[in-house]
């Protein structure tokens, strides 16, 4: 068993100063033998943030300028100085290129970034929670279930009022709730979760959820059926800023709840017994993250629909960069998250215009090879 030296303070600052000596070892890497020990301290974590937030901007304006239309730097700065400062906001409204800024990619943007650091920060907690590099929330099927939650919410009429809008994340959420508890019952055994077992469930449970939903589409009104599978597929169309304020609530929610296990999440990959003997409660910590996990999946599925290998390939490209520790490693995955499917979008909405295809298709299309890569990585590891 690895033994982590830790000196105790009574100073809540020590969180941040150094003074917790935190060796955190790679994420499902925990058997290995030595591993680099570096403390996090405030300076790091405010840099490394403050430096992921600005770069947060810098991509959002960017992709604000381009699409059917290129608007030009100079003319976005002018449209976004009127809308601050104009007194008759009904002329600034009607201007076509403030409608195209401000109505239509100004929120796409925004919930393309509220989702991809929700479904990074979602893959960093699984991937620590199973010590599996491989667990995703369209992986295991979790993201599938969420949207059979949402397709039979949305049968039912809910997601045509603000309030049934505001409801429609919570049905989605009992659809993953279902598909979370299905899959720890079939791959949790004395000795943690086995990653083929993990995935074979996950694809078997996504393969049933989908042609349930598949279900319900044909037998749904005609007229709905199109704008299902094209929501099915991941978009990002048509978002309003009240349904960002929604959205931002679940999303709230999961965040807050998900950063409070961070330091429970770095004893974890040393496995259930190590954190045990280190004091963490392994089971309330599981309840915490399943139930944040169910509701950021369901909440950011309801409003975008299913939108893959996000969560997957994220996490392991800023733990390359910056390590293990979950108290830097959530905060800067959903940054990234952010970045990477706002830039996604941007392709999506681009490449092909005035035609658009579903953001879901640009992340399948980089993340299954990367998919592909870490398993066969991991099944030369168990062979060697």
């Amino acid at each position: 068993m690895v033994k982590l030296p830790v000196e105790t303070s009574s100073d809540p600052s020590s969180h941040f100063s150094g003074k917790i000596t935190d060796p955190v070892p790679l994420p499902i890497q925990a058997t290995s033998s030595a591993t680099e020990i570096r403390s996090l301290t405030f300076s790091r974590w405010l840099f490394w943030v403050g430096l992921w937030l600005g770069l947060t901007m810098v991509v959002l304006i960017m992709c604000l300028r381009y699409g059917t239309q290129v608007i030009e730097l100079p003319k976005m700065i002018s449209l976004f100085f009127q809308a601050m400062t104009s007194s008759d906001q009904a002329d600034v409204s009607t201007d076509p290129t403030n409608i195209i800024l401000f109505q239509i990619r100004l929120p796409r943007l925004l919930l393309a970034c509220l989702v991809g650091g929700s479904l990074a920060a979602v893959g960093v907690s699984l991937q620590a929670l199973l010590r599996n590099p491989l667990a995703d929330p369209s992986v295991l099927g979790i993201s599938s279930g969420a949207a059979l939650g949402a397709a039979i919410a949305l049968l039912f009429g809910v997601g045509v009022s603000m309030w049934s809008v505001a409801a429609l994340p919570i049905c989605a959420f009992l659809g993953a709730v279902v598909s979370l508890m299905i899959i720890y019952q079939i791959a949790a055994t004395n000795y943690g979760f086995s990653i083929y077992t993990l995935l074979l469930a996950g694809v078997v449970l996504s393969a049933i959820f989908s042609a349930l939903i598949m279900f319900l589409a044909s037998i749904a009104d005609p007229n709905r059926v199109f704008g299902m599978m094209a929501w099915l597929m991941g978009s990002l169309t048509g978002p309003d800023y009240q349904t960002l304020g929604v959205l931002a609530v679940y999303l709230g929610i999961g965040f807050v709840v998900l950063g409070s296990q961070a330091q429970s999440l770095n004893l974890l990959t040393l496995g259930e017994e190590g954190a045990r003997s280190l004091g963490v409660e392994v089971e309330r910590v599981k309840k915490l993250v399943f139930f944040a996990t169910a509701l950021v999946t369901g909440a950011v599925v309801a409003f975008s629909g299913v939108i893959g290998f996000v969560g997957l390939i994220v996490p392991h490209a800023v733990r390359l960069v910056l390590g293990a520790d979950h108290r830097l490693l959530l905060p800067m995955a959903g940054l990234t998250g952010g970045i990477f499917l706002m830039v996604a979008d941007t392709v999506a909405r681009t490449i092909f215009s005035p035609a658009e295809i579903p953001v879901g298709v640009v992340t399948a299309l980089v993340g299954g090879p990367v998919f592909l890569y870490l398993l066969m990585n991991r099944r030369a590891q168990f062979i060697s």
